[in-house]
């Protein structure tokens, strides 16, 4: 019998559903959407007491591995880190994970969360854990079933079957997501949200996915088993893993297994689904707006702002979003989710990058910033962490101009070696070997003035590379 419990936060995943703040390569658990810290953290630091939880361990992509490391460190974290070479939806990376925390402990009880939920009691939550914990050592697979704020169409329902300990129930059955009457059919007679956490022993589940699927159960144990570090990540086999079916962890598991269980929580849960849900979950003023960053409202009520810069200003208007981003403003009626879906599939098309990539784009050192980009030039904001240093490398189209804004720089150009302070500056020319570094104990920034004929990232040529990445 396990006295603790192993976080599992599923974060690979790339949703579109808030978009333009939420895209393809930063989506939405890793942005702060209702204050400093993202949903990822948020999630970690709710199951992070050592008297009930253990290390935890985050299942995501190599795309995203560095965001999470960074996001770790800033709340002061360590973590596990899983890299799934492929995708194959939440039963593989589940399972991984479960066959990566049985290799740890035997007898280990396992929590999946999704890394995007908003909860805000996590008295409630932690509470509802403890309850869990004893069904999933007596061998059920626990869900976490939320009490309905209202009638909703979005989620998936849970019917309750006979009492199991305590306040944990049998599942009867799992609903998919209803029309507008079926849902407040559901509410009234006591149908629970399926919030899509759950716990297990580690070996229950995958004893469970096997029996129905053994192949896939094999695949992914092998690709454990089979995993390679780098860098401290744990790298799952991607010959194994990709034998994998995609699938569900619902459909491969939970519809299916006769150890369902739940426990019935009321902890202002939310999957922020939508901008709507946004709304709901932020502070509004006296006419029921909202907004994160700078906004003004005239004679409007029950708006949502999001803006990272741009002051925005409404007036005159009602439930409208209103996202603004460095190069993407959305406007859009509250309620229609079903409308993003459709406009962000038309963008997908005609201007595919804006869903896939933000101007600010992170990277293991740091970030950089697009400010302007021409035919023949291309300015950058870059940030380098303290320590932290950029690849060796050499362009064979473009030269580099490097102002230094904050901090120091020490920079290699060929045999040349130098530090550059504030306001000062140097020159790359076309074809030099250079690396850039900041060897200082604040944040260095610089803007990069890029000239040549081809300004690609594919002309960056890596010579060496602390991230392996050359």
């Amino acid at each position: 019998m396990s006295e603790r419990i192993i976080p599992l936060v599923m974060c690979g995943g790339a949703g579109t559903r808030l978009w333009p703040a939420s895209r393809e390569d930063r989506p939405k658990q890793f942005l702060p959407l209702f204050g400093p810290r993202s949903t990822f953290q948020d999630t970690l630091r709710r199951v992070s007491d050592p008297a009930l939880f253990e290390r935890p361990i985050v299942v995501t992509n190599a795309a995203y591995r560095f965001m999470v490391f960074e996001q770790l460190a800033e709340i002061g974290l360590e973590a596990d880190i899983l890299l799934e070479p492929a995708r194959r939806d939440s039963g593989p990376a589940i399972a991984a994970g479960a066959a990566f925390a049985q290799m740890r402990d035997n007898a280990a009880v396992v929590l999946a969360l999704a890394a995007d939920h908003v909860v805000r009691d996590t008295d409630a939550f932690v509470s509802a854990c403890r309850q869990g914990l004893a069904a999933a050592n007596a061998g059920r697979i626990v869900t976490f079933g939320v009490r309905p704020e209202r009638a909703a169409t979005e989620y998936g329902y849970i019917s309750l079957g006979a009492a199991v300990a305590g306040d944990v129930r049998a599942v009867a059955t799992f609903v998919e997501k209803p029309d507008s009457q079926t849902a407040s059919g559901y509410v009234e007679a006591g149908y629970l949200w399926n919030s899509g956490n759950f716990m297990f022993r580690a070996a229950m589940l995958l004893d469970e996915y096997r029996s129905v699927d053994p192949e896939s159960v094999r695949a992914v144990t092998d690709a454990v088993v089979q995993a390679g570090r780098d860098l401290g990540f744990v790298t799952l086999d991607p010959d194994a893993f990709s034998k994998a079916r995609a699938i569900s962890i619902d459909y491969a598991v939970m519809e299916k297994t006769a150890h369902a269980a739940v426990v019935p929580v009321d902890c202002g849960w939310s999957d922020v689904g939508s901008w709507h849900a946004v709304w709901e979950l932020s502070d509004k003023d006296g006419q029921g707006n909202a907004a994160q960053g700078t906004a003004v409202f005239e004679d409007s009520r029950n708006c949502n702002v999001s803006t990272d810069k741009a002051l925005v200003a409404l007036e005159g208007v009602d439930d409208l979003v209103v996202v603004a981003t460095q190069d993407a403003v959305l406007v859009s009626r509250q309620k229609d989710a079903n409308g993003l879906k459709r406009l962000v599939i038309k963008l997908k098309a005609l201007a595919p990058q804006v869903t896939e990539e933000h101007l600010r784009v992170h990277r293991p050192w740091g970030a950089y910033q697009s400010i302007d980009r021409g035919e023949r030039h291309q300015v950058k904001h870059i940030t380098v962490t303290a320590g932290e240093r950029l690849s060796l490398q050499k362009h064979h189209h473009r030269s580099e101009h490097w102002v230094v804004v904050r901090g120091t720089a020490k920079v290699t150009v060929d045999d040349l070696v130098k530090t550059v302070h504030e306001n000062e500056s140097i020159y790359i020319p076309i074809g030099a070997t250079h690396r850039l570094e900041n060897p200082g104990k604040i944040p260095l920034e610089l803007i990069e003035v890029q000239t040549g004929s081809y300004l690609g990232d594919d002309d960056i040529i890596r010579i060496e590379d602390d991230y392996r990445r050359s």
